[in-house]
């Protein structure tokens, strides 16, 4: 049982947590797929002529899921760098009184 002397996590570190676990399952999931397309072309016996319809089906499959976990993963990776507005310092706010808060000139 946890104990209630135990600080809470704050938003960014929950955050930061899931992004990690999200992440870190994309990844094995990715290399699986692609250990698998790996087997697939190299250790599995093929009909001298040409690519059996079955494995060309199922290696079709296998490139499909990992384009779509390769933009997953690198759509979780990439929203790590967004991260929620943090209170505005004391310097922060007198610069933007001073100037307008505008970035342009």
């Amino acid at each position: 049982m946890a104990s209630k002397n135990k600080e809470r996590l704050s938003q960014e570190e929950i955050k930061a947590r899931l992004m990690f676990l999200i992440g870190a399952v994309l990844s094995f999931v990715f290399l699986i797929v692609t250990l698998g397309i790996t087997y697939a072309l190299i250790f599995v016996t093929q009909p001298i002529g040409a690519q059996a319809p079955n494995d060309a089906a199922f290696i079709d499959l296998l490139k499909t899921l990992a384009i779509f976990l390769t933009g997953s993963l690198g759509g979780v990776l990439a929203s790590n760098g967004l991260k929620d507005k943090q209170n505005k310092s004391e310097y922060e706010k007198a610069m933007e009184k001073r100037f307008g808060g505008s970035d342009t000139p």
